[in-house]
C-alpha cells in the first residue's frame, strides 16, 4: 500500500483527530482557521476548538481577489494563477498559526479547506435550461497539503452539485450533527456576505431539515462602504445609524424574483450588488439619497429578507429559538431590527452552545471532512437541494 494512503488510513482510524477548518467568505476579510479535536462520527460527533484566529489578507491580496471575483468577465490566465496563488497563501497562514499556537504540522491530522468563491451560478441566477447549477471555489488543495505536510480535503461543494445540490448552504450538514437538541426548534442563522439559516427540528427528524439562502447579510452593506467611504465594513452600524430607512428604495430593494422562489435557495453577490442596489435607486427616485439613507436602508434590506423569510418558514408569529453566527451578528442595527420584527423569537449565538460565533463556518468544514473519513452520508430524505452524501476531495502531501 502506497505510504500516504497507509497514514490517511491510521489517521482516520484515530480515536481522536486533530482537524484545520477553513473558511473564506465572499466578505473576503481573511482566513478563518479553526483548530479543532473531533472524536466520533455521525450523531455521535464530539467536537472542540481548541485554537481559532483569523488570518488577516494583506491589501494587495485582497484586490487580487476582487479582481476575478463574481465577475462574469475575467482574466482567465489571472484565474489560473490565482488557484494556485490562494493555496499557497493559506498555507503560508496555516504555518503561521500553527507555529503561533505552539503546534509542528506533523501534529495535525487533516486540513479542511473551503478555498475562496469566485462565482456561484445556480440556474434561478443564470437561467440557462441546458447547463446544471454552478459554483467554483479555488485554492488547489494539492497545493495546500505539499505546502502544509498535512493531507488536505477541499473542493467540497462540487459533490453537493454532482447530487442534485446547487453547491449551497452546506451549514445544514454540520448544524445538525452539534446543534440539534430534542424538544427545541432551533434556526442556526448565519450573517456573512449572504445570510442563510439551517432549521433544526426538536423531533430530531433528519428529513425535516432545510439549510437555504435568505438574500444579503453584509455584502451590500460591506461593498457600498468600500466604496464611499473607504472603510470595509460599517462598524457598529456607525453609518447607517446616522440615517434613515427610505421606504421606497425598500420596496424596490425586495422587488425580486429571488425572493419568490421556494425554499432551499442558494443566491450571491453575483446577484446582490452595487448593480442591484444602483437600478434599486433609479426605480424608486432615491439617487440623491444621502449616504447614511442608502446604508440605513441597506441595513433595512437585509433584516427584511432575513425576518420575511424565516415567517414564510414558520408563520407570523414565529417564535423559533434563533442562534446568530457570521460578522453580521456584530451589527447592533442589524440585530436589533430582527429582534423588532421577530418579537416572539428568542436570540442567542452559538457561543451559548459553545461554538465561537466567529469560527462556526471553519469548524463545519472540519466536520464535513470528518464524515468524509470517519462517517456516513446522512439520510435526510428525499428533501431537494440536501442531498445524501459525504463531500471533499482529499489531497496527499507527498
Amino acid at each position: 500500500m502506497n505510504n500516504q494512503i497507509q497514514s490517511l488510513y491510521d489517521k482516520a482510524a484515530k480515536k481522536e483527530r486533530l482537524i484545520i477548518g477553513l473558511m473564506s467568505g465572499t466578505s473576503m476579510d481573511g482566513l478563518d482557521i479553526a483548530l479543532c479535536s473531533v472524536k466520533g462520527s455521525g450523531v455521535n460527533t464530539d467536537i472542540k476548538v481548541l485554537q481559532f484566529k483569523t488570518g488577516d489578507y494583506t491589501v494587495g491580496f485582497r484586490e487580487k481577489i476582487k479582481a476575478i471575483f463574481s465577475k462574469r468577465e475575467v482574466d482567465l490566465q489571472l484565474v489560473c494563477l490565482m488557484n494556485e496563488y490562494i493555496a499557497n497563501v493559506h498555507a503560508a497562514l496555516i504555518n503561521e498559526a500553527l507555529n503561533e499556537w505552539g503546534y509542528e504540522n506533523h501534529q495535525i491530522d487533516f486540513i479542511a479547506s473551503h478555498g475562496q468563491t469566485i462565482f456561484h451560478a445556480p440556474q434561478s441566477l443564470h437561467g440557462l435550461k441546458e447547463y446544471p447549477n454552478g459554483t467554483l471555489q479555488i485554492g488547489d488543495g494539492d497545493h495546500m497539503a505539499v505546502k502544509t505536510g498535512i493531507i488536505t480535503l477541499s473542493d467540497f461543494r462540487q459533490k453537493h452539485l454532482a447530487a442534485g445540490g446547487e453547491g449551497a448552504p452546506l451549514a445544514v450538514y454540520g448544524d445538525y450533527l452539534i446543534f440539534s437538541k430534542k424538544g427545541e426548534d432551533r434556526v442556526m442563522l448565519n450573517i456573512g456576505g449572504i445570510a442563510n439559516f439551517t432549521y433544526l427540528p426538536g423531533s430530531l427528524d433528519a428529513s425535516q431539515i432545510f439549510s437555504t439562502d435568505v438574500g444579503p447579510g453584509n455584502t451590500l452593506m460591506d461593498q457600498y462602504m468600500q466604496k464611499h467611504f473607504n472603510q470595509f465594513y460599517d462598524k457598529n452600524a456607525s453609518v447607517a445609524k446616522k440615517g434613515k430607512c427610505n421606504e421606497n428604495l425598500l420596496k424596490a430593494l425586495l422587488t425580486c424574483d429571488f425572493f419568490d422562489l421556494g425554499f432551499p435557495k442558494t443566491t450571491g453577490p453575483e446577484l446582490f450588488n452595487l448593480g442591484y442596489l444602483e437600478k434599486a435607486q433609479q426605480a424608486s427616485a432615491t439617487t440623491d439619497l444621502s449616504l447614511e439613507d442608502v446604508m440605513a436602508t441597506l441595513c433595512h434590506f437585509s433584516a427584511s429578507g432575513i425576518t420575511d423569510a424565516i415567517q414564510k418558514c414558520f408563520g407570523q408569529e414565529a417564535s423559533p429559538h434563533i442562534f446568530s453566527s457570521g460578522g453580521g451578528m456584530h451589527n447592533p442595527l442589524l440585530i436589533a431590527l430582527l429582534k423588532e420584527q421577530l418579537p416572539n423569537a428568542s436570540f442567542l449565538t452559538t457561543a451559548d452552545l459553545e461554538i465561537n460565533p466567529d469560527a462556526k463556518e471553519a469548524v463545519l468544514f472540519a466536520i464535513l471532512a470528518n464524515e468524509t473519513l470517519c462517517g456516513q452520508p446522512i439520510n435526510f430524505g428525499n428533501r431537494q437541494g440536501v442531498p445524501s452524501v459525504c463531500m471533499g476531495k482529499i489531497s496527499l502531501p507527498a
